[in-house]
């Protein structure tokens, strides 16, 4: 029997955050203005944001018996995730190194690690818990053919599914077809439709052939622009919520963790998605990723350095 219960099934990282000017060109020593070490991962992430907007959150994954490992599992427990299926292997902890620049733009590299040791075996171990969950989120950070695997075993047993095809990765046509809900932001829709997405025009051309692949819904998360949401009839642009960007780092997200969050509320699409850009927008006003992704206090209040408002 379904229960109001989201499952994250994906990959823990520790994040070392360099706030710098500039990326460093080959063969420099380029000292960054500052760092931050965060709990990450895009699981973890998506995990936390729904734990801090009180949603009864699962994280299925993998850590190292590390020191790193150790402090991942606290903190997801000071947000409140459980994490009783999160299981210690015989490898690293997986470790991100993030590129914050001033403008807010970021790149980040990852370590795989512990998050690879994750396994189709592993996935019919959780069968109890994804019978009793009432949406799955899925992301690429884990091996493929376990996000594949996943994602039939979790639509079979009627669970909606919401995959975050992040980072970008050839996936079946026939997995695709049973996601519920995919989400990509610019560069990912450009790698799934072979062409570059970079305004509002661009991603609806490619939204309208991609969506073709997939179940439900799709989004395209545009960053400034805000997303756009394309179901079989049409397709609706919600614009951003106009802040002065600190840092990035965790927007997408706290974005896909407030939308699963809404969504589990019986929210109607476009309403989660609205609450989900605001939710984002948050997150950017501050350093540091999971600690900078609000709580449901946090989103009945004015959104700091807020220099516009979301239509």
């Amino acid at each position: 029997m379904k229960e109001k219960i989201i499952t994250v099934i994906g990959s823990l990282n520790f994040d070392i955050i360099f706030k710098q000017q500039r990326l460093a060109v080959i063969g420099e020593t380029y000292s960054a203005d500052n760092m931050t070490i965060t709990a990450g991962g895009k699981g973890a992430n998506q995990a936390v944001q729904c734990a801090k907007l009180g949603a009864p959150t699962y994280l299925v994954g993998s850590v190292g018996r590390d020191v790193l490992g150790d402090q991942l599992l606290q903190d997801l427990a000071d947000y409140g995730v459980n994490t009783d299926y999160v299981t210690r292997v015989d490898a690293t902890t997986g470790v991100g190194v993030v590129n914050a620049l001033e403008d807010g733009a970021l790149m980040s590299t990852i370590s795989k690690g512990a998050n690879y040791a994750m396994t189709t075996e592993r996935i019919d171990e959780i069968e109890s818990l994804l019978k009793r969950s009432s949406i799955v989120i899925l992301q690429l950070e884990i091996p493929i053919e376990v996000v594949e695997y996943c994602i039939h075993k979790a639509h079979d047993l009627g669970c909606f599914v919401i995959l975050n095809a992040a980072p970008a990765a050839a996936i079946s046509v026939d997995a695709l077809a049973k996601v519920n809900c995919l989400v990509v932001n610019e560069p990912e829709a450009t790698f799934y439709c072979g062409e570059l997405i970079d305004d509002l025009e661009s991603a609806l051309k490619c939204g309208r052939e991609l969506y073709e692949k997939t179940g439900e819904l799709l989004i395209i998360t545009l960053g400034k622009i805000g997303s756009v949401l394309f179901d079989a009839a049409s397709h609706v642009h919600v614009k951003a919520t106009e802040v002065e960007a600190i840092e990035t780092t965790g927007a997408g997200d706290s974005y896909i963790g407030a939308f699963a969050c809404q969504l589990l509320d019986g929210k109607e699409i476009a309403a989660a998605a609205g609450y989900a850009t605001r939710a984002a927008a948050i997150t950017v006003t501050k350093i540091g990723g999971q600690p900078a992704m609000p709580t449901l206090r946090e989103l009945e209040m004015p959104v700091p350095n807020e220099t516009g408002h979301m239509v």
